[in-house]
């Protein structure tokens, strides 16, 4: 069987570019495809050089882990020991799932092209059958997470907040709530709501003792500057919830609010904070409600929070 070294060089490039789209695609990390070009054309030249046998070391197993963790490296450029490990996991299982649905295409259309070479196979194969193989690989990988998403429990969905307000910030646990779609009628920035005992360090005490009051438009005496100046900033947020169809919710608008989870941070300098006067959860896993959207946008090199960093979920 004649081999030609272009053929291997591309067959690999390819089939590492879509396994590697594919792990970031599930991951929902940020891609640039000329890292993950030449992240695959890393991969391809391995397996040029496994075909030809000029390095001793070539089919060493400590050299194909170095090799994977350079190529995750290169192609997503991971924060921290932590990311890396997780997207070389999901790398080695899509490139799992692609090997196998494109040998057994390989297989079951021409198996009499098909050469192995200490791990790595190479033939005479069309690509596109290889590419096939790839795309359903891709698509089971896909369904496949996206069923194991569906049963993450709640801790997972657990995200550490920091709200900065007239320049007093408060940390709290926010679950994310998929059915959030709560937002500002008038100017439609979205809302995060909060437990009002979570507020006390931000607001003005009085404020919160009488927003029952305040929604409900009655004239109250407030004698402090302060408290003066928030009045002027809270909102009346219409919301609908089971067993309450039309209720209101006092809000006012954030000077800044970033998001942590792991190594992922999201700045938002458009979020308006609902005051939510009850507790949201039973056992005060979480204090508040954040919605997809809030994880959607990023404010780039904001410095406005203080040198501390948000404490980790324990447990």
């Amino acid at each position: 069987m004649t081999i030609y070294l272009d053929v291997v060089l591309l067959e690999n490039l390819c089939m590492n570019y879509i396994i590697l789209f594919a792990t970031g695609y599930i991951m929902k990390l940020k891609m640039k495809h000329w890292k993950l070009v030449l992240s695959s054309l890393l991969g391809g030249i391995y397996a040029v050089i496994s075909y030809l046998e000029i390095l001793p070391i070539y089919s060493n197993l400590f050299v194909k882990i170095l090799l994977s963790i350079g190529m995750v490296y290169l192609a997503y450029f991971p924060k921290g020991i932590k990311s890396l490990m997780k997207q070389l996991v999901l790398f080695y299982l899509t490139s799992f799932v692609f090997g196998g649905c494109a040998f057994a295409m390989l297989y079951f259309i021409k198996p009499q092209n098909i050469l192995m070479k200490d791990g790595v196979y190479v033939g005479s194969y069309p690509i596109k059958i290889a590419l096939l193989g790839g795309l359903v690989g891709f698509i089971l990988t896909y369904i496949a997470f996206r069923i194991v998403k569906t049963k993450l429990g709640k801790r997972d969905m657990i995200y550490d907040v920091l709200i900065k307000i007239n320049e007093k910030q408060i940390k709290v646990k926010a679950m994310l709530d998929t059915g959030n779609l709560l937002k500002e009628p008038i100017t439609g920035k979205p809302v995060i709501v909060v437990e009002k005992q979570e507020l006390y360090k931000a607001i003005p005490t009085n404020l919160l003792e009488h927003i029952e009051e305040l929604i409900g438009g009655e004239e109250l005496s407030f004698t402090s500057q302060e408290e003066k100046e928030y009045l002027t900033k809270f909102k009346v947020i219409p919301f609908s919830s089971i067993g309450k169809q039309n209720g209101l919710m006092l809000g006012l608008k954030a000077d800044k609010v970033m998001i942590e989870k792991e190594e992922e941070n999201y700045k938002r300098d458009d979020v308006i904070i609902g005051i939510f006067p009850q507790s949201l959860s039973k056992n005060h896993s979480y204090t508040a409600l954040l919605g997809l959207e809030l994880l959607e946008t990023n404010l780039k090199n904001d410095h406005s929070f203080s040198n501390k960093t948000l404490l980790k979920r324990k447990g």
